[in-house]
């Protein structure tokens, strides 16, 4: 069986060492090389051709983030970040819209020496991420824009629901969504995607910058409103229900089985017709389920062509199994999402 080549771009010896001693042990992973930073990958990656790179951002001569971007450019490739940076949102934000597979957090600072807590973790991302369509990572083009969401339609009554699941890879075209879709809708929005609990808060802080949207962290008790998008990892389960007033709340709790099925279905029991669902790109069958029950209620449900995803198996479950009304491009889906809600407002 032809194993998996994967580089290790780490300035700490120790932590290469750490690193290749985790992949070196299972027998479908090899390490053909390490770099000590961004200038030497590039010309590892160039003469090498890995599978995959591990990479992390605090180092000297060219640091992580400038290395992806020479990357995704230059010679692309699966990128997948360990790093102590995961703190700083400007960081694992401009990381994730540039395109790497997943930004993990070392467990315990730059010199992690724990890091073999998150052994099966490192192993899983890096066989999942060959399976990558690299050709549909493009970087986000963004610019600030803050005029719009401190007038935007906090007068707005709550009518619609907008659910988003993704996996791996989500955080990517999630950007790239929210940087399109105007908040001035009669809508929330739940964005339900594969990012570390430790990452989230200070990705959520950075996306809030370059949308019109108001992003924020999802947590238990929020009460949704208009122009709102509430942020959650997958490792967690997330539901909505009302409270005896009639306002609507998330419940999450720590179980993280199959997040995106509780989610849709709690949410059409509650918008019935006014649910959208949509479904981006990721790995896993989850979802599926949960827009058997928006259609029930005769909800909408969406998906991103599976031809466009940077992992496909998500969206193409659910396709197959024919619970998607609607299948569009990925620079199409925050249109057709504005005339879906904007179509039902009218009637």
């Amino acid at each position: 069986m032809k194993k998996i080549k994967v580089l290790v771009v780490d300035d700490a010896r120790f932590m290469v060492k750490a690193i290749s001693d985790i992949l070196n042990s299972d027998a479908g992973i090899e390490v053909i090389d390490s770099a000590k930073n961004g200038l030497i990958a590039l010309d590892k990656i160039r003469e090498l051709k890995p599978d995959v790179i591990t990479l992390d951002i605090d180092m000297p001569v060219m640091d992580g983030i400038t290395t992806v971007r020479h990357i995704m450019l230059e010679c692309p490739v699966p990128i997948v970040i360990l790093s102590s940076l995961f703190k700083n949102g400007a960081i694992s934000f401009e990381a994730l819209r540039l395109g790497v597979v997943d930004f993990l957090p070392k467990p315990s600072g730059a010199i992690s020496k724990d890091i073999h807590n998150s052994k099966q973790q490192i192993i899983d991302r890096v066989k999942i991420a060959t399976s990558i369509n690299i050709s549909n990572i493009h970087r986000v083009k963004l610019v600030k824009d803050f005029e719009t969401q401190l007038n935007n339609s906090s007068e707005n009554q709550l009518k619609h629901i907008i659910l988003l699941g993704t996996t791996l890879g989500g955080p990517n075209t999630s950007i790239r969504l929210f940087s399109k879709l105007p908040s001035d809708l009669s809508a929330a929005a739940i964005l339900v995607q594969e990012i570390s609990q430790k990452i989230l808060p200070a990705f959520v802080i950075e996306f809030n910058q370059y949308t019109s949207w108001k992003m924020r962290e999802a947590y238990d008790g929020a009460f949704l409103e208009a122009g709102v998008c509430y942020i959650a990892s997958n490792q967690c389960s997330i539901k909505i229900a009302v409270n005896a007033d009639g306002k609507q709340y998330l419940k999450i709790s720590n179980s993280a089985n199959n997040p995106l099925n509780k989610l849709f279905s709690s949410a059409a029991q509650i918008f019935a017709k006014n649910t959208i669902g949509v479904l981006l790109t990721g790995t896993g069958n989850d979802g599926a389920e949960g827009f058997f029950h928006i259609k029930e209620r005769l909800g909408t449900t969406m998906a991103q062509q599976s031809s466009t995803c940077v992992y496909p198996n998500l969206t193409q479950y659910a396709i197959e199994a024919g619970l998607v009304d609607n299948v569009f491009q990925e620079e199409n889906l925050a249109n057709e999402i504005e005339t879906i809600i904007k179509k039902t407002t009218s009637l």
